[in-house]
């Protein structure tokens, strides 16, 4: 329970609880409820998220999950002004961390189906709530980002991993430029499994609360009595010509010889959109392009729970400014005080050396890295986050 704006017309504040948990006909459904900050998530929604999810888990009564955003906005991810607010020098940042990593991973390993309803602004941390879970609906108003690198950090969530496999450069595209899906945009390239109009929503919640059964056959053909086509707008990024120019310019190897091969397409009759996305790169942090096109790299050949490893050590390094202090530049510059100008060090893509990356995933010391019940002996809900954070201050 947090305190949060009055929400009735009395003088006083109102408690609001910021998520919302309710069990329904063998149903558990999770509600984010924190509207006035776009659903941003914190520690205290993630812990009882947690509670939640292993509750159910071990229930046989609960069969499937649902998850989704009060208001208009589905999730716009983390908090960065929290992040902002402790900087460098007060590593309380730890515990966000480690514990949405943490279950990034029991997420995408859940026991039973996990339903997310993508409905509005999906971006970040919140992405990485649904689409490592079984089941994302969108829908015709969903806006899909993942906009990391533009201000100096990289994308995070496990993303390395699940936009490196998606066709051609598609995700090296959306990573580095941060672009926006709509809701049928993301269904086609496989970032939604389901597409179901607004309207339809109350009525798709209400026959999963009448299922009683949480086969997988079951739920899926149960979300299908909903969806209708989805057809992708005459400027989508999915078009084939579109597709063809951004597999050229986005599989290159470096960030600089994506610009290049991106500034020769846009010249070219009819490729003028291209000149977006190269503007949008030039302004964008270098350290934060350089390490998510590294991430992303590193992540087509790995594995999830690899991907969430080296991604939570890359998170901590940007944290600590190892490297380059633009985490916080670029937060400063668009949430804090919105200017949006930026000063970047270094300065330009040529400054950012192969050494630094390099560093940025170094691996830590074995008490300091994030564990994850993978080794088959641990188990799954036990080493808690809880038992670990206190030890994880001061990460070397």
């Amino acid at each position: 329970m947090v305190s949060a704006e009055p929400t009735s017309g009395g003088s006083e504040p109102v408690a609001e609880e910021i998520l919302l948990v309710e069990e329904k006909n063998g149903v558990g459904i999770v509600t984010l409820n924190r509207p006035r900050v776009l659903n941003c998530i914190n520690i205290e929604m993630i812990s009882s998220m947690i509670d939640a999810y292993k509750k159910w888990e071990d229930d046989e009564n609960v069969k499937l999950v649902i998850l989704k955003g009060n208001g208009r906005t589905f999730c716009a991810g983390g908090d960065l002004r929290m992040f902002y607010n402790l900087g460098k020098s007060n590593e309380g940042w730890t515990e966000v961390v480690y514990v949405k990593y943490w279950f990034d991973y029991h997420i995408a390993t859940y026991g039973k189906p996990l339903v997310g309803i993508l409905h509005g602004l999906t971006m970040g941390g919140g992405a990485g709530l649904t689409v490592l879970g079984k089941y994302r609906v969108s829908t015709e108003k969903t806006v899909f980002a993942m906009p990391e690198a533009a201000i100096g950090f990289h994308t995070d969530c496990g993303a390395s991993h699940w936009l490196s496999h998606l066709q051609g450069a598609l995700g090296e595209y959306m990573a580095l430029v941060g672009a926006r899906l709509d809701g049928a945009e993301m269904y086609t390239c496989g970032l939604a499994t389901h597409y179901v109009p607004t309207e339809s929503l109350p009525q798709l919640e209400a026959r999963l609360l009448e299922l009683d059964s949480g086969d997988a056959n079951v739920v899926d053909g149960a979300i299908k009595e909903f969806t209708v086509p989805a057809k992708l707008g005459e400027n989508s990024i999915l078009i084939k010509d579109r597709l063809a120019v951004i597999d050229k310019c986005f599989s290159k190897s470096t960030v600089e010889e994506i610009v290049e091969a991106l500034e020769a397409e846009s010249k070219e009759p009819g490729q003028q959109w291209a000149l977006e996305p190269l503007k949008i790169l030039k302004r964008s942090s270098p350290t934060g392009l350089k390490l998510t096109l590294q991430s992303l790299r590193i992540g087509r050949t790995g594995t999830l729970p690899e991907a969430l490893q080296r991604e939570y050590r890359q998170t901590i390094n940007c944290l600590r400014g190892l490297i380059s202090d633009d985490l916080y530049e670029g937060i400063r510059a668009v949430v804090v005080e919105k200017d949006n100008r930026p000063k970047w060090n270094p300065a330009t893509l040529a400054d950012v050396s192969e050494e630094k990356l390099k560093l940025m995933v170094e691996p830590f010391k074995p008490e300091h890295e994030l564990h994850l019940p993978t080794d088959g002996t641990t188990p799954r809900w036990g080493g808690s986050w809880k038992d670990r954070v206190e030890a994880l201050q001061g990460v070397a």
